[in-house]
């Protein structure tokens, strides 16, 4: 078999050792968050995403030489193995390359070739393909005529019908003609329903080279067929195709060249175009779904990392018309405080019965800021907390979220076991506010496919795009850590570790215990192993707990190489975080890092983590980040005019641009022309989810609510600045 920390080596231009070390962590079951944080001596400090796309690539080549085995298998009780076969095995790369090795060996449905054999016509066939110049393809056939071929025609067909099948298996042509595919094909899309609108009217005559052709294309396509509004073909020169082949079958001008010559057009006509037609397809339709799936992931670690807005009570609007406009006001944990329901929008008659509830309730707690949620009857809440906040004499400001998946989570079992005493409407609006107080502890109860930031996603593979979004929200989970007292058992169950059945029983044991004083006590955890402690213990903080390093990010394995290095800076557990914990990084600088981690028995990575977590306990790597842009009063858009600056938050990233929030409720694209004065390939080069950025109009489009943005200052400046 294959060497694979070789290949991966290669691939990834990693050292191949510790490649070999990271596959022996991942084989014993570690997991990636823990392996990145807490194994970086042995895998020289791979990151997560790496470690994952490594892992994804491990997997391939295990399902490749699985694949290699079983085809080896098929051939060899076939008794059809030859040296050539097996070494054309062991060289294939791909599971493409292993299926063209097998296709002439692979068992069939009925077709034409099989019943031509059946009527013992492959011996006419080889005589045929051998082309030799005396020999007439008429008087051949007429050798092999019966019951079942009745004249010298039929038999010549079903000869050829044998010839078009083996050229078709043939894989050294097949791999000619998928290059020329590749280089050279077109997809062509017709309307399938010409008099029919629609929003794939842009593909109603289309051509575009397959090599060219973006990803976000390529799904439009593939949707628009799947929902019967275009007929979509792949084309290349057929003439240059089929030359191909016969300069590879036909050896001469006999007349039964002429024959193989016609089996070669059959065969590229109604075998391999297909067939090949069909792979190219699935394989830019894999490639869109591998860009579409990177992107929702970037899209989605910068959502969940979005700063918190810690230590304020928040009131949460969940936007609405005939059943009003929910409240919920929260406090700065997110513990509910008060409920109502209140009907803020105008054609109800209600506006100041409304400002009396809210102002009520802003002033009974606190309330510092307010969420309101995005969906229908966003703007006209958004006009009143605007004209409300104008009222008031407290600071109070507001943002506008995304609710997207509040609704399927508000109607979810587990928001039924978090709120049993709340209205369906009600969880939704608890939900507003904390994604503004704390996105990612939210945005973990919520399927990361219903989080608002992808693009295309209900045609991603569903296994491949939650596999990849899993591993996003755990990596981010882990990324900032988790408070073991007070993390909710869906937060829970992202960390290294941990399954859902675990985090249901951490969260049972500290009801029934009360709150954890030590992350030893994880141990008592029911079905929480030694293994399980491992991988999650680290991540788990435990603020206030006796022993210090509790509540770092410092792995329990290593307390006593932090204990020893406190002590040799002559600092005690008490001066974790305080300004005297400074001389942690003096002291290593002065005994050199190789020294003092071999005096503390551990390695340097490890060393310099533990200083960090040391100087720095708990560090929310979020708190670095720029603050949300909150707002207090509010734009329409008929207020917007061409040049007008603005300042905004990037809501998605996709392949064409970028949606920005400008605060008149309907979000502005960005074009990936507009982002920037130099030549960029996707916009996440420059833009990420959550960003704060200043943008010009281009123009506005009422009908339609279409808003086009630049963030290319205009030459003449702007026509004026909100």
């Amino acid at each position: 078999m294959s060497n694979h920390a070789n290949i991966l080596a290669a691939e990834f231009k990693l050292p191949a050792a510790r490649v070999a070390e990271t596959v022996t962590l991942i084989d014993a079951g570690n997991t990636i968050p823990f392996i990145a944080r807490y194994r970086k001596e042995a895998t020289g400090g791979i990151d997560d995403q790496t470690l994952r796309a490594l892992d994804e690539r491990l997997s391939y080549l295990r399902r490749l030489d699985e694949q290699k085995e079983t085809v080896r298998n098929s051939i060899t009780e076939q008794e059809k193995m030859t040296d050539a076969i097996a070494a054309a095995l062991d060289a294939a790369k791909t599971l493409a390359e292993v299926e063209d090795i097998y296709r002439p060996y692979k068992p069939k449905r009925k077709t034409r070739a099989s019943v031509a054999r059946a009527r013992g016509l492959e011996p006419l066939a080889r005589r045929l393909y051998e082309q030799r110049p005396a020999d007439e393809p008429g008087l051949l056939a007429a050798e092999y005529l019966s019951d079942e071929v009745p004249d010298a025609e039929a038999a010549l067909a079903g000869a050829r019908d044998i010839l078009a099948e083996d050229l078709s298996d043939c894989a050294a042509l097949r791999a000619t003609l998928r290059s020329l595919y590749r280089a050279a094909a077109l997809v062509e899309s017709k309307a399938a329903k010409p008099d029919t609108d629609s929003v794939y009217a842009a593909y109603y005559d289309y051509s575009e080279p397959a090599a060219k052709m973006a990803g976000h294309r390529v799904l439009a396509v593939d949707r628009g067929e799947r929902e019967g509004f275009l007929k979509v073909e792949v084309s290349v020169d057929p003439e240059r195709a089929v030359r191909m082949i016969t300069d590879r079958a036909v050896k001469n001008d006999s007349p039964a060249a002429g024959e193989v010559r016609a089996a070669a057009r059959d065969a590229y006509t109604r075998l391999i175009h297909p067939s090949l037609a069909r792979e190219l397809r699935a394989q830019l339709t894999e490639r869109a779904c591998d860009g579409a799936i990177e992107v929702f992931g970037k899209n989605l670690r910068q959502l969940l990392l979005q700063p918190p807005i810690k230590g304020k009570v928040a009131l949460g609007l969940d936007p609405g018309y005939r059943m009003g406009c929910k409240t919920a006001v929260v406090d700065a944990t997110g513990k509910v405080l008060d409920t109502a329901v209140v009907y803020p929008v105008p054609e109800f008659k209600r506006v100041e019965e409304a400002k009396r509830t809210v102002r009520r309730l802003i002033e009974k707690y606190g309330v510092e800021i307010i969420a309101i949620g995005n969906g229908t009857a966003s703007k006209e809440t958004e006009i009143f907390a605007a004209g409300l906040i104008a009222e008031l004499d407290r600071p109070v400001s507001y943002m506008v979220v995304s609710e997207a998946g509040a609704s399927v989570y508000s109607a979810s079992k587990l928001a039924a076991e978090e709120f049993p005493d709340y209205d369906v409407n009600l969880r939704s609006a608890v939900s507003i506010a904390r994604r503004l107080q704390d996105p990612l502890a939210e945005l973990v109860k919520i399927d990361p496919k219903a989080v608002g930031v992808g693009q295309y996603q209900h045609d991603m593979p569903p296994a491949r795009l939650s596999a990849a979004l899993d591993g996003v929200v755990e990596d981010c989970v882990n990324t900032v850590g988790v408070d073991l007292n007070t993390a909710s058992a869906p937060l829970l169950a992202r960390v290294a570790g941990v399954t859902q059945a675990t985090a249901k029983n951490i969260v049972s044991y500290r009801e029934a215990q009360g709150a954890f004083c030590a992350r030893k006590e994880l141990l008592k955890v029911p079905k929480l192993g030694p293994k399980a402690f491992e991988q999650c213990a680290g991540f788990l903080r435990v603020p206030g707990a006796k022993n210090p390093l509790d509540a770092t990010a410092v792995h329990p394995e290593s307390y006593a190489a932090a204990q020893k290095l406190l002590a040799l800076c002559g600092l005690a557990p008490e001066d974790i975080g305080t300004p005297a914990a400074a001389r942690l990084r003096e002291r290593a600088g002065g005994l050199g890092y190789d020294a003092l981690a071999q005096q503390l028995g551990v390695g340097v990575p490890t060393l310099k983590d533990i200083i960090e977590e040391l100087l720095r306990p708990g560090r929310d790597m979020r708190d670095s980040l720029p603050k949300p842009l909150l707002r207090t009063d509010v734009l329409d858009l008929k207020d917007l005019v061409p040049g007008m600056q603005l300042t905004g938050t990037v809501r998605n990233v996709i392949d064409f641009g970028a949606f920005v929030d400008i605060g008149v409720h309907q979000d502005g694209l960005v074009h990936i022309s507009q982002i920037s004065s130099r030549y960029i390939r996707h916009p996440s080069e420059v833009l990420k989810v959550g960003d704060v950025v200043t943008v010009w109009v281009i123009s506005v489009d009422l009908a339609k609510k279409r808003i086009a943005l630049t963030m290319k200052q205009p030459k003449a400046g702007p026509a004026e600045t909100a």
